[in-house]
């Protein structure tokens, strides 16, 4: 009884787990700060790449081992792209978290043979997979999604 409680906990945690994004900014009078929200201006320096839940594509090559092969997406800037699938929870989250925020995006489903494709040419395991303005994240958190359109939304308010 106490492992299968222990196992409960792990499994609630999990999600929890995944490492965070940390930037340093250096102000104006050189002090260095170090934060888990990216600045407004958006000149820090990521120091780690943050992990976020993700579904497993069942059937998908295990990630290779020091740096991706994978080509790179080519994606217009200001083009927002989300590698999906239907099953996925983490999926429908993003896609709501897009909707409720009235980002415009190009939707590819992992379940059909040009989608399964273009997601293997990415060098995708799980998804969800967003690409947008140059970067890509792979599983969802609404806290970097936000991170992530944050210059957006600071654009489109200077205009």
């Amino acid at each position: 009884m106490r492992s299968f409680c222990l196992t409960l906990l792990l499994i609630a945690i999990y999600p929890f787990a995944g490492a965070q994004t940390l930037y340093k900014t250096v102000g104006a009078d050189g002090k260095v700060v170090y934060s888990d929200r990216p600045p407004a201006e958006g000149n820090a320096q990521a120091l780690q790449q943050e992990q976020l839940p993700i579904s497993i594509v069942p059937g998908m090559p295990p990630a290779p081992a020091g740096k991706a092969t994978a080509k790179k997406a080519v994606v217009q800037h200001g083009q927002a792209v989300l590698y999906m699938a239907q099953w996925c929870g983490y999926c429908r989250l993003a896609r709501a978290y897009l909707a409720k925020n009235q980002i415009a995006y190009r939707e590819i489903d992992i379940d059909t043979p040009d989608g399964k494709a273009a997601f293997a040419e990415i060098g995708g395991r799980g998804v969800p997979v967003l690409l947008a303005d140059g970067q890509r994240l792979a599983g969802f958190r609404e806290s970097s999604y936000d991170a992530l359109f944050a210059k957006r939304k600071a654009a489109a308010g200077k205009k």
